[in-house]
């Protein structure tokens, strides 16, 4: 195949515009999005380095939120991806999901909605379909196992109080915060999801575990609706 005059394989590039030499001395934090995506790939397609690859993609999908968002099977139906790489693709993001979520502490201690959404916000990134995480907790606020999941659809989240209240049953809680998010990437809280937080309330003083808080987490920002007064007193 005849190469364009533009086209230059990684190996042609100078040491100072190739993305690993330059993440092995300068660290990643100075590379752009297209070359991160790049390392992951790994390699290009003929006539297209891997470089051009990754910023094709990104200006396909809409840049690393949409990266974040697409679907690996949609991915993988991109020209110059495939499964593979549409496979690692969607590992680095899960795992940049899971790393957000780390915390110094074994048993994080949940007492705010700051510390909610520091904690499990990354989860929701760039989800497309509503989930609600249910956090079980002791009497000191302190998280007690993983975040229960419940998935949703696109606009909603059916839910069961039985369902969201068994694990905290299971581990003995005291008390759970519930959190959902809004793809929408608007964190203000419905009037169905004001409505369920009264359920949830209700079935918890059966149960006698309270529920201390609905925390719902848009793009970058959260509402608490026990601050707001949206289904609690």
């Amino acid at each position: 195949m005849e190469r364009t005059p533009a086209y230059r394989t990684i190996r042609e590039l100078a040491d100072d515009e190739r993305p690993r030499e330059r993440l092995l001395r300068f660290g990643p934090q100075v590379l752009s999005d297209a070359e991160l995506v790049a390392l992951i790939l790994r390699a290009g397609t003929p006539g297209e380095n891997v470089l051009d690859l990754a910023r094709r993609l990104l200006d396909r999908v809409g840049g690393l939120a949409g990266l974040v968002r697409a679907d690996p099977q949609v991915l993988a139906g991109e020209r110059g991806i495939g499964p593979a790489k549409a496979a690692v693709v969607a590992a680095a993001v899960e795992l940049g999901r899971r790393a957000g979520r780390l915390v110094p502490e074994e048993r994080p201690q949940l007492l705010s909605p700051e510390a909610v959404f520091g904690y499990v916000g990354s989860y929701f990134l760039g989800r497309t379909r509503e989930e609600l995480l249910v956090l079980a907790l002791d009497s000191r606020g302190r998280l007690l196992g993983a975040p229960h999941a419940i998935p949703g659809n696109v606009n909603a989240v059916s839910l069961r109080p039985a369902e969201v209240f068994r694990p905290a049953v299971i581990a003995e809680a005291v008390s759970i915060i519930v959190v959902h998010n809004h793809p929408s990437g608007d964190p203000t809280p419905s009037s169905d999801d004001v409505r369920v937080t009264e359920e949830l309330r209700a079935a918890g003083r059966l149960l006698d575990i309270e529920l201390l808080d609905h925390v719902v987490i848009g793009q970058n920002r959260f509402v608490s609706m026990h601050r707001e007064r949206l289904g609690f007193p």
